[in-house]
Parts: C-alpha cells; structure tokens; sequence
C-alpha cells in the first residue's frame, strides 16, 4: 500500500553554478491532494576551483568527465551528510536528487548530470533517487524540462510557472496538456558579464539598468533559429558558449550595454513565447516566477512591460530559491510509487513514465 507522507531532502545544482540547493521536505496527501512544507533548507556555495571546473567541463574528454564524476559524487555526497547532521535529520524516505548538469544533447540521444554515481547511497548512507534526465533522453526526449509535473501537481493555481535560472523555462495547461519549454539562456550570460566587472552576479540588476540597448546586437539575438523551433525543445550551456557568447563579443559594447541589451533579449523572449500561445488576448493571466532572476528587478521590470496584462507574483523566499529542489523531490517520491514524473507532452518522449534510478544504501 502505498504512503500518504514522506519525508525527504530534494538537492538541486543549477547551470548558473549559485551552488547546491538543499531543501527538507514534507509531502503528505490530504484528500487526493499533495500537500508540501519546506522545512530546513539552503545553498551551499561551490568554491572557486570548483565553480571555474564546472564551468570548463562540457570541453573534458571522456576520461576527464568520468573523473570528474566520481569527484563530484563525492563532493555532492559530503554536503549531504553535512546538511543531514547539520539538521539532525532522521527517518528520511530518500535523498531526491538532481546532480550537476554538464552536457544536454537530446539531439544527439546524450545528457550528462554528474553526481549520479551508485555510491553516493553508500556515501550518504541514505536511499537516493537520482538521474532522472536519463531515460527520458533514452525515450526519444528532450530529457527537460522536469519541473512541469511538479507545476502542475503543487502550482496549479497559476495560469504561467516561470523560472529565471541559468536558463528561462515556462509551464502551463493548454487543452489539458502541460506544455513546457525553455525559451532562452539568463543567467549563464547575465552572471557572465558580471563577473567581468568583479561581481558574482548583477544585483537587482542595477548595473544592467544603466546600460543602453544595442539595437542591433538585440535584433541579432531575437533571430537565432531556436525560437522559431516548436516545442518540446531545451537548452544547455552549449548554446550560450557556441552561440550566444560569441554574438554579443562581436560587438564592440561596453558590459552594461551588453547587460541591458541581453536583458531586453530575455523579456522579450518571455514576451513572444507566451503570445505565441495566447488564444484569448487581453485576459488577465497570473505567472509565477521563481529563481535567482526573480531578484532581478530590472528583467522584472522589462518582462512586465512587455506582458501588461500578466499579474506577476513572486513568491516566498523559500519557494522563489528551492523550487527546482522541492520539485525535484516530488519526483523522486513520484518515482519510489512508480508514478509518472515526465510528461510526453513536455519532453516529446515516446511516452509519459516514471524516470530517475533509485539507489539504496
């Protein structure tokens, strides 16, 4: 039979390299209904050995990548242990986790998140849900975007679920099918330019806001084939390193206008993605945004301009920072009941399923 509460930590590193986040969940069903609480959680920073590692990675060999694996295991691993004891944490069902993100090619049948080895149950010393891209990809998907099934489980209440991450991705309903895609990179390049100014990323995006739009460089970037692509469709950090970096460098723009101008490009993509699928214009819609853009008052600001008739709403600072890793955990509880965690629709995989493999220790 199966349980109506579970108990369980959802670990998540994104592609804008803030570091692993850690969040202690509580799932209990209540009349056919998930019900979550986010207890203990927080971001555990990568050093900057490991930060210039991960972002150098997609060009290592075979055999540097499988190194770099059963070294990220073990570093995911103790940062595990350590919010575990740090926590005194017992009676956990599983440890959900996402690993690191280091290659996305579904179009060459590959993704890569490191992290995933069989020894981080043993490691740990927990049961671990992991690789949950993996079996999508192997099925003819995209592999991402993931989330959805948790948008559609847990926010069902908002009409757009937005995430400004290293990269943009949106999910809603239409004609009873999620649909869910990712629209352009943010942060991966935003992060990018501020760190050649010394900062670790554009706060508030106060530094991008003085900058001037670069109409050209804009219109440029509005006509990269991806989005005229249909969905499913996703994005890796491949695309920002052979594509998109090498088009703003070709300009000779200082870093503030190379900020305003890429931040004009996200909201403006944000903008055409959604009308692309509005069937009734001028009807009040809600969005929820969530991620580190989310703090980003300028891209805020540009992304209302352009959807004046979407109510935006930011949420909680524990649902805004750890909803990849809340929704990771439902999918790693969805899996221990060997129900559907990725969706046909979302991903274009042959079928929805239940993915990830679960380790025990």
């Amino acid at each position: 039979m199966k349980k109506d509460y579970y108990n369980v930590i959802g670990v998540m590193s994104g592609t804008s390299l803030d570091g692993v986040d850690l969040a202690h969940i509580e799932f209990q069903i209540k009349n056919d209904k998930w019900e979550f609480e986010i207890l203990d959680c927080e971001t555990i920073s990568y050093d900057s050995s490991w930060v210039n590692i991960l972002k150098t990675a997609v060009d290592y060999t075979e055999n540097q990548l499988a190194e770099l694996n059963k070294n990220y295991t073990q570093l995911l691993a103790s940062i595990i242990t350590d919010f575990i004891n740090k926590h005194a944490l017992e009676n956990l069902d599983a440890v959900c986790s996402h690993g690191h993100t280091i290659l996305h090619q579904p179009q060459n049948g590959f993704t890569l998140q490191i992290g995933n080895l069989p020894e981080i149950a043993k490691l740990t010393q927990q049961r671990v849900v992991c690789d949950f891209r993996v079996q999508d990809v192997q099925l003819g998907g995209q592999g991402a975007p993931l989330v959805p099934i948790g948008d559609r489980i847990l926010f069902a209440e908002y009409d757009y679920c937005m995430n400004l991450g290293g990269f943009s991705n949106v999910s809603f309903e239409k004609n009873n099918n999620r649909i869910a895609f990712d629209i352009s990179a943010v942060n991966t390049v935003l992060n990018f330019y501020a760190n050649q100014l010394g900062f670790d990323y554009d706060d508030k995006g106060q530094i991008s806001r003085t900058g001037q739009c670069n109409s050209n460089l804009l219109n440029e970037l509005n006509s990269l084939p991806f989005y005229k692509t249909p969905p499913p469709k996703s994005l890796g950090f491949e695309f920002v390193k052979e594509i998109v970096l090498p088009m703003i460098e070709n300009y000779q723009i200082s870093i503030e206008d190379k900020l305003h101008t890429f931040t004009e490009h996200v909201s403006q993509q944000i903008a055409f993605a959604l009308e692309s699928f509005e069937t009734q214009k001028n009807q009040k819609k809600s969005m929820l945004i969530t991620g580190g853009g989310a703090y980003n008052d300028f891209l805020i600001e540009r992304i209302q301009l352009h959807l004046p008739e979407t109510k935006i709403i930011i949420p909680s600072p524990k649902i805004l920072e750890f909803k990849e890793a809340l929704i990771f955990a439902l999918l790693g509880v969805l899996k221990m009941r060997e129900e559907v965690n990725a969706l046909q629709s979302v991903t274009g995989a042959l079928c929805d399923h239940s993915s990830g493999i679960i380790y025990n220790n």
